[in-house]
């Protein structure tokens, strides 16, 4: 595997980190390479504006940032078109579990995230047209997220698998 560095910076208030290296390393070890060969740098930081900016990606500086989010939140506002909370153990109306939480922010933004590094077209001189918009970051997570849940995974941390009925406590 190609070396990705990963920093993090300090969470203030009660703030945290809900992924881990070990969380992000699964999941690209997961993916074919050329999917995620752009990709050099994953930031944990504290920018998160509470719940409003989940993550962002630096296509330039082939780097994702992933915010710190409040120890009790729930997600469903930033459900894209076709999602519900069930899908990621959540159950709609009630705070999330944190492992619904850490699902959604792995198999739904990193992977949005990721997205946006994928080059639609190398030849384009402008940023905007040679690296994926949100139309197709958001494709290129859904699709993926169905692929890696479409096929068991033994690992011993069930936010590796799609949930389960008592994953929505």
């Amino acid at each position: 595997m190609a070396k990705i560095k990963f920093t993090s910076s300090h969470v203030g208030a009660d703030r945290k980190h809900y992924l881990t290296e070990s969380d992000v390393m699964t999941v690209l070890a997961r993916l074919p390479k050329e999917v995620w060969n752009r990709l050099r740098e994953v930031h944990f930081n504290d920018e998160s504006w509470g719940v409003r900016i989940l993550a962002s990606a630096k296509p330039r500086e082939h780097r994702i940032c992933i915010g710190a989010l409040p120890p009790r939140v729930s997600l469903t506002r930033g459900l894209r078109r076709g999602q519900y909370p069930e899908l990621f153990g959540a159950v709609r109306g009630k705070q999330w579990p944190e492992l619904a939480v850490r699902r959604f922010l792995l198999y739904n933004v990193f992977l949005h995230e990721l997205g946006h590094l994928q080059l639609i077209d190398p030849k384009r001189k402008s940023g905007r047209r040679k690296i994926a918009r949100e139309t197709l970051a958001q494709q290129f997570a859904d699709r993926w997220r169905q692929d890696l849940w479409a096929v068991p995974f033994d690992h011993p941390d069930p936010v590796h698998n799609p949930p389960v009925i008592e994953d929505r406590t």
